[in-house]
């Protein structure tokens, strides 16, 4: 089974996650998309996290009608912050029948060699980089293990759709109905 990784805070998961993820699906040769929520990015700060069994949760509802993706908690139950080579190794080996990528944006590949172990990421695993054809090239764009996926993109920001929430404006057009439900059940984001 060939799986990508789509990583990710989901804070919260928005409609603009799913159209990428969809894209890159058909772009690819991949048979399912797991949306690896990260309690902890080692690259944002933590206080501005929602509760991350509240994101997980969001990812669940967000994914549930589609056979092709999966909410993943398996950064949970490894060592924080989380670091993506930490949870390829721990996936490898938990399955090892399975090849994973990574999906990833196709402006994160220059940040790249600030990555714990970015080599053997390169080396081991593919990366399927989403975004526009127009977007900056890299020094990575040429390696064999990466993938450009010209994907339909919004200019959709999770920051963005908290500060709407948080001033009481509308995001119903932006989140899938049921995580907009959520977040409102749940007061979260206020």
């Amino acid at each position: 089974m060939r799986i990508g990784l789509f990583f990710g805070s989901f804070n919260p998961i928005h409609v603009g996650h799913l159209i990428i993820a969809q894209s890159v699906l058909n772009g690819s040769d991949l048979q399912k998309i797991w949306f690896v929520v990260s309690p902890h990015n080692p690259l944002k700060p933590k206080k501005s996290l929602a509760n991350a069994y509240d994101r997980l949760r969001m990812v669940e509802l967000a994914t549930a009608n589609n056979d092709a993706f999966m909410a993943s908690n398996v950064e949970f139950k490894l060592n924080q912050p989380s670091f993506t080579i930490d949870t390829l190794t721990h996936l490898t080996d938990k399955y090892p029948g399975y090849a994973f990528s990574i999906i990833m944006g196709s402006d994160n590949l220059g940040s790249l060699p600030n990555w714990k172990k970015f080599e053997a990421i390169l080396s081991n695993y593919p990366i399927y980089a989403y975004g526009r054809s127009s977007d900056a090239s890299t020094p990575f764009d040429l390696h064999p293990t990466v993938h450009r996926i010209n994907s339909c993109m919004l200019e959709i920001s999770a920051t963005e759709i908290r500060e709407l929430i948080k001033n009481k404006k509308n995001v119903r057009y932006l989140l899938p109905d049921d995580v907009l439900e959520y977040i409102n059940s749940n007061n979260l984001y206020l």
